[in-house]
């Protein structure tokens, strides 16, 4: 199991990282990955997202699905799909809303609070945590899987 760690200088810099694992992703190149986003409330996983999704070509905005579950962008040949799973009362609910049918080939899911959708949301490739440290973020990487470590091993 691979591991990483960064320390990022603002809000910019972690747009820029998401960005580049988008990058990075492309030119491996990566079909599907499963991302999960650990860290406290505004510790920047919608802002890394956004770097990802930006990266992937998308030109408009990019939001935190808090209240929809899901953001998704159509990407030509990727799709991404932002979940954001904090408001999740039953894991069960992910059933019902048909989470299997977001984890296809050349799709990106980025998973928001991962914790919530235990024993039915698929095994992941990267963990991502970040955590502010003063004025900074901390992101440390593990791999979870040959993508996962792909990408490590580019990062280093």
């Amino acid at each position: 199991m691979k591991r990483l760690q960064f320390i990022l200088e603002n809000e910019q810099a972690t747009v820029d990282f998401g960005k580049r694992l988008a990058e990075l992703v492309i030119n491996i190149p990566i079909k599907s990955m499963v991302v999960f986003l650990n860290g406290d409330l505004g510790a920047g996983k919608t802002t890394l997202t956004r770097g990802f999704v930006q990266g992937m070509g998308h030109n408009g905005n990019v939001k935190s699905p808090t209240y929809t579950l899901v953001e998704p962008y159509e990407l030509e040949p990727y799709r991404v799909f932002h979940f954001d799973l904090y408001r999740l009362a039953d894991p069960e609910e992910l059933e019902y809303m048909g989470i299997r049918d977001y984890f296809q080939p050349f799709c990106f899911s980025f998973i928001e609070w991962p914790e919530k959708g235990t024993g039915i949301l698929p095994a992941e490739d990267l963990i991502i945590d970040l955590e502010y440290v003063e004025q900074q973020r901390r992101i440390t990487l593990v791999a979870k899987s040959v993508n996962g470590e792909q990408i490590i091993n580019k990062l280093v």
